[in-house]
């Protein structure tokens, strides 16, 4: 989700302007992953559907952004359409399929949404193509900020941490301080409690796939100008993203945004400086070991806690 900045080849030096914009790179990025990945495990932990197709929504918010950003010259225009378009298109897919699947096999479950990656990729070849686009950054933020002597990093690269950072402001105030908030708890640690209760579950679960429909398209719709907007472009997203989810913890949302930064830097980091160690032997096989980093995490968590690192044990 951002550029990296790698050493030479065969070689490995550390300035510190490179060090301090990967770390900006990997926040940005664990940001971007908490949007898409807090979602997932919303959906996943309240509803219990395993949504392959949550990659597509995240494709879904980049080209909305590069759709209204082409006819109104305009991103922050996109960025409510793409949270309103993410909310709609969640609450017709919700009641319109995935209700009738919550008490389904998982299998079942995975059939569907791989079913409907494949939908959401062929009207997407057929409305718009499958060439390569690009989103300009915004005029008011195309500047560089000075953050050392030598070392400026990208206004809008900013913008976006701040923007996700509110985003997970508000995300974390409506699950921890309202009561829909406490009821989408109580759905996701006890979901047999819903009923005991007498709640609406209909209307909990349709809250919480529009709401995870609705920040997987925000994110896409800030990443856009950041990378090329392309046909599959949220499939390597959706791996990482269920990565979150199991390291941070099923359901849990602190679990999502600790586990999204940690693997954002990780991943990021390991990119950067993995192919600084090519060479040798032991240097290819510490490349690839940094290519490999967030799955070992993940592996390493599974071993020492099943349930995630934030989740709650049974």
């Amino acid at each position: 989700m951002g550029p990296a900045i790698p050493a030479g080849p065969n070689q490995f030096s550390l300035p510190m302007s490179a060090i301090l914009a990967q770390l900006l790179n990997g926040l940005q990025y664990g940001l971007l992953l908490f949007l898409v990945a807090s979602g997932l495990t919303l959906i996943f932990g309240v509803l219990g559907i395993i949504n392959l197709a949550h990659g597509s929504l995240f494709m879904i918010g980049a080209y909305t952004a590069f759709m209204v950003a082409q006819q109104t010259g305009s991103l922050w225009l996109a960025l409510p359409v793409a949270v309103i378009g993410g909310g709609v298109l969640g609450a017709v897919l919700e009641r319109c399929l995935f209700r009738y699947f919550y008490d389904r096999e998982h299998l079942d479950q995975v059939l569907l949404t791989f079913a409907l990656i494949l939908i959401l990729e062929e009207s997407r070849s057929l409305l718009i193509g499958n060439d390569f686009y690009s989103v300009p950054v915004p005029a008011i933020l195309d500047f560089s900020i000075p953050i050392t002597s030598g070392f400026n990093y990208s206004a809008y690269r900013f913008a976006v941490i701040g923007i996700c950072l509110v985003l997970a402001a508000a995300l974390f105030f409506w699950i921890e301080r309202t009561r829909m908030g406490a009821v989408i708890r109580a759905a996701a640690e006890k979901p047999e409690m819903v009923d005991v209760l007498g709640l609406d579950a209909g209307r909990i679960h349709l809250v919480v796939f529009v709401a995870g429909t609705a920040l997987a398209s925000v994110a896409g719709a800030l990443a856009a100008p950041l990378t090329s907007v392309y046909p599959n472009m949220g499939d390597s997203l959706l791996i990482i993203s269920f990565v979150v989810v199991v390291v941070g913890g099923l359901g849990s949302v602190s679990g999502a945004f600790w586990a999204a930064l940690l693997i954002g830097m990780i991943d990021t980091l390991g990119k950067a400086y993995g192919p600084a160690f090519q060479g040798s032997l032991v240097g290819n096989t510490l490349s690839a070991l940094a290519s490999m980093a967030i799955y070992a995490l993940m592996i390493v968590v599974l071993l020492w806690r099943p349930t995630g690192l934030f989740g709650r044990s049974a």
